[in-house]
């Protein structure tokens, strides 16, 4: 027998038949996206009424092969065409699943607009004055820890295990109605920052500390050898050096306190998690005011995201000289 030669466009086209028909099996399996489809599909065909399995069937192979061309259209784009198509195809499949939920589009436009103004600028005040907090906090304990003072360092230990190691829910409750206990009398947005500056500021102690050490010995000694005083060689050398190994997990530190200010709510105060809550019980619409809160999350941490990258490329520049 002579040998078969398998060509490049019949092993491709082959890999997409398998691809097609694994990816028609995992749809059937799992029904997704097959509902709507599926009810088309049986509209326009009298033979398949009454075949549930079938329609089920032909609505998946529809999917996959949907999804199999979307694929070959990708592969063929330039990335920042890919990125893009990614993003608005992912966003218009989140809006289409919560559209899904029936929801009140002329409720949502009713209280959108107070969740902006009132929510929001709440939650941005307690975040921004809790991000300077924590920042402040964060250097003085990686000092702290690097210092050769036992003093120092037993501090910024106990005060990183501290606060690390309760719940934040639990600090807050703790500074907010434990504090009255010893005569001091605090407000509910004021224990609220107070809460997440110390949690936070004790997580990002162990970041800064890493990102300073991350920087080699060899540079503070040729800044001494300049004539530079210790404080000089850290501000001047050592950190916008580390700036670079610091930034990407502290930009992440920052959107989880942005969702974590929610946590604020417990005590009163009038953040965007406590007006979502609130104003749907007003006409029992949880769900809108819940998504239409998530959403506007999302956004601020799409704005903190830009942020941290413009900062990454800032600071990158070094490396890439």
């Amino acid at each position: 027998m002579g040998a078969i030669i398998l060509r490049p466009g019949l092993l491709r086209a082959g890999g997409l038949g398998l691809a097609l028909v694994l990816l028609t099996a995992l749809v059937y399996a799992t029904g997704l996206g097959t509902g709507w489809i599926g009810e088309r599909i049986a509209a326009l065909s009298a033979a398949l009424e009454g075949h549930p399995s079938a329609v089920r069937l032909l609505a998946a192979a529809v999917v996959a092969t949907l999804l199999v061309l979307n694929g070959i259209a990708l592969v063929r784009l330039p990335r920042s065409q890919q990125v893009a198509l990614i993003w608005a195809e992912l966003g218009v499949l989140v809006l289409a699943f919560f559209y899904s939920f029936d929801l009140s589009f002329e409720f949502i436009w009713r209280k959108i607009g107070f969740l902006i103004t009132q929510g929001v600028t709440t939650t941005l005040l307690i975040s921004a004055a809790s991000i300077v907090i924590a920042s402040v906090l964060a250097m003085v304990g990686a000092i702290a820890k690097l210092s050769q003072s036992g003093i120092a360092y037993g501090l910024a230990t106990f005060y990183t295990s501290l606060f690390r190691g309760l719940p934040l829910l639990m600090q807050i409750y703790i500074i907010y109605l434990g504090l009255p206990q010893l005569g001091y009398v605090v407000g509910p947005v004021t224990a609220g920052i107070a809460a997440l500056s110390l949690c936070y500021g004790a997580y990002m102690t162990e970041i800064f500390r890493a990102g300073i050490e991350s920087i080699a010995k060899g540079q503070a000694e040729a800044a001494t050898a300049l004539g530079l005083s210790p404080r000089q060689t850290l501000w001047l050398v050592v950190l916008p050096q580390a700036m670079r190994v610091i930034i990407p997990p502290t930009g992440n530190q920052f959107i989880a306190m942005l969702k974590d200010s929610s946590l604020v709510s417990v005590v009163g105060v009038w953040e965007l998690m406590y007006l979502a809550r609130t104003q749907g019980q007003t006409e029992f619409r949880h769900i809108e005011m819940l998504i239409t809160a998530s959403m506007i999350y999302w956004a601020l941490s799409m704005g903190l995201e830009f942020a941290q990258a413009r900062l990454e490329r800032r600071y990158a520049r070094s490396t890439r000289r």
